[in-house]
C-alpha cells in the first residue's frame, strides 16, 4: 500500500510540473516571447506586389523556397498583386496583415520611386522593415527585330523626336523609368517629353519587348539574361558604374551618358507586430538566406547578396528614399 501511495504521489507531482510547464509555455506563446527554437515552423504568407514574371516575383518565390528548404517555414503561400510600383500590393498588405507575425512582403527601390511619384494613400512606414536581400543593376535592351543597333542610335532618335521612342519597363517610378528620365536629361532632352510605357510587372514588360511593342526596354539584368543569351533581345547598356562581371555590355558612362543607378530588393513584415515577433521573422529570413537553396538562386539569377537587417535596414530605406527623391527632382520627374 505504501509503494502504491508513493507511486501515486510521484505521478501527481510529475503531472503538476508538466501542467505548470505547459501553462508557462502557453503564456509565453500568447505574449509572443517564445524563443525561435521553441516555435513551430511558421506558415508564411508572402505578398508579392507585382504580377508574375518579374524581379519581385522571382525574389519572393526564391525566398519562399529557401524558407521551406531551410526548415524556417512549414509552408509558404503567395499573393501577387501588381500595379502602381507595388503601391496596390502595399495597401492590401498594410490593411490585411496588421499584427500578423507570419506575413512578409517583397519590396525594394522600385516601391520607393512609385511612392514618390504616385503619392499613394498608404505609407511604407506603416509596415515593419525586416531585411535587404539583394542588389543588381538594370540593363537596357532592344527587341531582336529593332531597326536600331546601339544606344547611340536610340539617343539620336530621341533627340530628333522624343515621343517616337517608346521606353518600356516597370511601373512609373521604377528604376528603369528613373534611368530613362536621367538619360534624357543628360543628352539634352526634356524628361517630361519621354514616352514611357509602364507595365504592372516585369513579365508584362518582357512580353512587350519580345513582341516589338516598345522601342527600348529596361529591367533587372537577371530578368533579361535568358532572352539576351538566346538573342531574343539585344543589350545596349547597363546602369552600373563598371561593366558587370562576365558581361560585354557597355555601361551608360562608357557611352558618354553620365547615369548610374542601382536596384535592390528586400522584405517587410506587417504593421503592429511586437519586437520579439520582428526578431523571430528576421532570424527566419536570415536562416533562409544561408541555405543552399538561396545560394543557388543567387547564382542562377546573378543577384548580388546585400544582407542588411534591423534598424540599419530601416535607416538605409529612409536615406534611400531621400536620395531617390533628390535624383527624381533633378531628372524632372517630381
Amino acid at each position: 500500500a505504501r509503494i502504491i501511495k508513493r507511486f501515486a504521489n510521484t505521478q501527481r507531482r510529475q503531472t503538476m510540473r508538466r501542467d505548470t510547464f505547459l501553462k508557462s509555455l502557453a503564456a509565453l506563446a500568447a505574449a509572443g516571447t517564445l524563443p525561435l527554437s521553441a516555435h513551430a515552423a511558421a506558415a508564411i504568407k508572402m505578398m508579392i506586389p507585382a504580377n508574375p514574371g518579374g524581379g519581385w516575383d522571382s525574389t519572393g518565390r526564391a525566398l519562399g523556397k529557401a524558407l521551406l528548404d531551410s526548415g524556417a517555414a512549414s509552408s509558404v503561400t503567395y499573393d501577387n498583386k501588381g500595379g502602381a510600383a507595388g503601391a496596390i500590393g502595399l495597401a492590401q498588405f498594410v490593411n490585411s496583415s496588421k499584427g500578423d507575425p507570419n506575413a512578409l512582403m517583397v519590396m525594394g527601390a522600385v516601391m520607393l520611386g512609385g511612392i514618390i511619384t504616385g503619392k499613394p494613400p498608404v505609407s511604407l512606414s506603416q509596415a515593419t522593415p525586416i531585411a535587404r536581400l539583394t542588389s543588381e543593376y538594370n540593363v537596357f535592351v532592344l527587341p531582336a527585330n529593332s531597326p536600331f543597333k546601339s544606344m547611340a542610335e536610340v539617343i539620336a532618335q530621341l533627340k530628333k523626336d522624343p515621343g517616337s521612342v517608346k521606353w518600356g519597363g516597370g511601373s512609373r517610378g521604377s528604376t528603369e523609368h528613373i534611368a530613362a528620365a536621367m538619360i534624357a536629361r543628360e543628352v539634352g532632352v526634356d524628361p517630361a517629353r519621354i514616352n514611357y510605357v509602364a507595365f504592372r510587372g516585369g513579365g508584362e514588360a518582357i512580353a512587350a519587348i519580345l513582341g516589338g511593342n516598345v522601342t527600348i526596354g529596361g529591367g533587372g539584368y537577371s530578368e533579361m539574361a535568358e532572352y539576351i543569351a538566346t538573342k531574343k533581345m539585344t543589350p545596349i547598356a547597363v546602369t552600373s558604374g563598371q561593366r558587370l562581371k562576365n558581361s560585354t555590355v557597355p555601361t551608360l558612362k562608357e557611352q558618354g551618358i553620365n547615369v548610374e543607378i542601382g536596384n535592390w530588393r528586400g522584405v517587410y513584415a506587417g504593421p503592429g507586430i511586437t519586437a520579439e515577433q520582428r526578431k523571430a521573422l528576421t532570424e527566419m529570413v536570415a536562416k533562409a538566406v544561408k541555405s543552399k537553396s538561396w545560394a543557388e538562386s543567387l547564382q542562377k539569377n546573378d543577384w548580388t547578396p546585400a544582407w542588411m537587417a534591423g534598424d540599419e535596414f530601416a535607416n538605409f530605406v529612409d536615406n534611400e528614399f531621400a536620395s531617390l527623391r533628390a535624383t527624381m527632382v533633378k531628372a524632372g520627374m517630381v
